[in-house]
């Protein structure tokens, strides 16, 4: 059923829903070990996921200002896609989709070029296409050719969640925003970066459209479609960044064919697409806090983290920033094998000696860039949305007194260069996890394995989200010598001593039997 709510909230939790992947829609069914598998599903593309929960506990008490674009983002944009308690069904592009209200860099951007060439031959023809497209798009420009969406999601403290699924294109977006320092930026997120990604998508579309000379109007599905006739062979994952090479990481010697060279650099393209689309999220979302600064100079210290989930087809995309999860949970290769929790996204943290000695290594005349295991004294995250003063001279210096960062000799000192990732789906991965850094405080990746593998074993119509959040609270009590029911009596902000706010996203992937039998029942 869409948009089924799997279970009401209880107690703290802000944001708790349910999508269940059923698209029954002639009641023909069989009966596979007594459980009741719909057959005769008429979508376009199969679903690679069958079922997700969501869940998020609050800790911390935060204004919810929001006022950047005129305000429009929480007065308009934001209500039109919260549904905290379950999914509902929206069109694909509905009216928060108006570049020209919320990229004014943007908008800024485009005047200058068309200011300085009154010919428009003189701008290249990408970079023309490019700000005609992202300007206006067009009807027929929907977010991966859904006309209508399902949508969920909402805010628990200063963290953002949200969940787009296209169940009859077979897609599924997730995204958890960890805000801090207040939730401008988790909110600015929520409002704008999905219909961001989508635009560069279409852009992509285009661009392969007029490389293949194609009509159709399903260039994606063409591409996706090529890989039908390929061999169920494992190809790799991709985490890279500005300092490495951007290939596969077992990248086979020689390609098999020109469908796969096709293919691969189709799923490319598509990291490619979602880098683009935050950097150019990062760059409204500064202009905009530049603009407002001498009002509110709060902004300035304002970020988020980013995760970023995107399923289509049998590829499951990643975009991480910041110390957000990812976590797969696979039996590997041999099915007899324990299940095995593989970490999909990158810990962006002074905690990380990789990303500690790159933030070394790029100020290399500092001695104070670390400083008490904070960036300049101020951040944990090497890698963050937002953050101006940690970016921008100009920023920093509208902060007053002990407030601003003393030294900035060579910013940027935190980086928006993200992790990228991309995983074929196999019939031996089960599950993910996608959490807030709030979760893993308590429950490491292995656990949060074992703990909703276990669950969805014993529970078959339960809700594993929630039930990591109950994991995690009885975790935060017994540390801090309370029982459950005196640590959710403890107001949120003074909470926040026990634990951070905390968002849970689990998707179980339908690819596989020994989850999907489980699933189908719920």
């Amino acid at each position: 059923m869409y948009g089924e709510t799997i279970v009401e909230p209880v107690g703290e939790l802000q944001v708790t829903f349910g999508y269940q992947c059923s698209g029954k829609q002639g009641g023909s069914s069989e009966m596979v070990d007594g459980y009741e598998i719909p057959y005769g599903h008429r979508f376009r593309r199969k679903s690679s996921f069958s079922f997700l929960s969501g869940a998020a506990l609050s800790a911390n008490t935060t204004l919810a200002n929001t006022n950047i674009c005129n305000g429009r983002i929480g007065a308009e944009i934001l209500p039109s896609l919260d549904s905290p308690k379950s999914f509902r069904r929206v069109p694909s592009s509905p009216s928060f989709a108006r570049l020209d209200m919320l990229s004014c860099s943007f908008q800024s951007g485009m005047s200058t070029l068309s200011s300085a060439s009154s010919n428009q031959s003189e701008i290249s023809d990408w970079e023309f296409h490019r700000l005609k497209s992202m300007s206006a798009p067009s009807k027929n420009e929907n977010f991966l050719h859904a006309k209508e969406v399902e949508v969920a999601g909402g805010a628990a403290g200063e963290d953002r969640v949200q969940a787009v699924c296209s169940e009859e294109n077979g897609w599924l977006f997730c995204a958890i925003y960890d805000g801090f320092n207040g939730r401008d930026a988790a909110d600015f997120l929520a409002g704008t970066f999905y219909e961001t990604i989508g635009l560069y998508l279409n852009l992509l579309e285009k661009e392969m459209k007029e490389e293949s000379n194609m009509n159709s109007d399903d260039c994606l599905l063409y591409y996706m479609d090529e890989n039908t006739s390929l061999s169920e062979e494992h190809i790799p994952s991709r985490i890279y960044d500005d300092n490495n090479d951007k290939s596969f990481t077992d990248a086979e010697p020689s390609l098999v064919n020109n469908k796969k060279v096709s293919y691969d650099s189709f799923r490319h393209k598509v990291l490619d697409c979602l880098q683009s689309a935050l950097n150019q999220a990062e760059t409204d979302f500064l202009y905009m806090v530049e603009q407002e600064m001498e009002d509110r100079p709060d902004l300035v210290s304002v970020g988020s983290c980013v995760l970023v989930f995107l399923i289509y087809d049998k590829d499951l995309y990643i975009l991480s920033l910041g110390d957000s999860r990812a976590v797969l949970a696979t039996y590997g290769v041999d099915a007899n094998e324990k299940l095995e929790a593989i970490q999909l996204s990158d810990i962006h943290s002074v905690d990380n000696k990789i990303e500690r000695d790159q933030l070394l290594n790029d100020h290399p005349n500092e001695p104070s860039v670390i400083v008490g295991g904070k960036v300049k004294g101020k951040l944990k995250l090497t890698r963050a949305f937002g953050v101006g003063y940690l970016k921008k001279r100009k920023m920093n210096d509208a902060l007053m007194g002990i407030l601003q960062v003393p030294n900035l000799l060579s910013p940027p000192y935190v980086s928006t260069q993200p992790s990228l990732n991309v995983h074929r789906i196999s019939k031996e991965d089960c599950f993910v996890v996608i959490g807030s850094d709030g979760l893993f405080d308590f429950i490491t990746s292995d656990e949060a394995v074992r703990l909703v593998h276990k669950y969805i074993l014993s529970n078959p119509s339960g809700d594993p989200a929630k039930f990591l959040l109950e994991q995690l609270v009885l975790r935060a009590a017994d540390s801090a010598g309370f029982s459950t029911e005196e640590l959710m009596r403890i107001p949120a902000g003074r909470r926040r001593k026990y634990h951070d706010d905390v968002t849970v996203i689990v998707v179980i992937l339908g690819s596989n039997l020994r989850t999907s039998k489980a699933s189908t029942v719920l």
